[in-house]
């Protein structure tokens, strides 16, 4: 039976972000190697980004930044939880003190790989040890 997050409605980890300076190699990588498929791209070479599907709904956000150093802890940018209730949470999020770094917004991707405009309405906190969280409401 598939449980529901009362809180966000639904809910599920959406994607973790990355940031690459080597475009083609983390595509081969997560692609050939990790067999994720592309779910949706968009932008344009020097500053791609594209979703890369798990196989379950989950996914691998990659940024392409040609000064992007790794750091030592890591390359993971931020986490994004699936909602259908932004605007509350995030208003929770608040309430709890964590600092709104992006008030709920709506937004367009506009896909490269054919999947039209996506319209997807997101906002981005600090969590309690500074870890960024990105809120994500639409079809993505």
């Amino acid at each position: 039976m598939k449980k529901t997050n009362p809180v966000l409605g639904g809910g599920g980890l959406h994607h973790a972000a990355i940031k690459t300076i080597d475009w083609s190699r983390t595509m081969r990588f997560y692609q050939e190697v990790l067999g994720f498929t592309v779910k949706i791209a968009w932008g344009a070479a020097p500053a791609r980004a594209v979703y890369l599907d798990a196989g379950d709904g989950s996914c691998v956000e990659v940024f392409e930044d040609l000064s992007y150093l790794p750091v030592p802890n890591g390359s993971i940018v931020h986490f994004c939880l699936r909602t259908s209730r932004i605007d509350s949470v995030c208003e929770g999020a608040r309430a709890f003190g964590a600092t709104i770094t992006m008030e709920p917004k709506d937004a367009t991707l506009d896909s490269t790989n054919g999947a039209g405009l996506v319209p997807i309405r997101l906002c981005f906190f600090e969590g309690p040890s500074g870890e960024v969280i990105e809120l994500l409401q639409g079809a993505v």
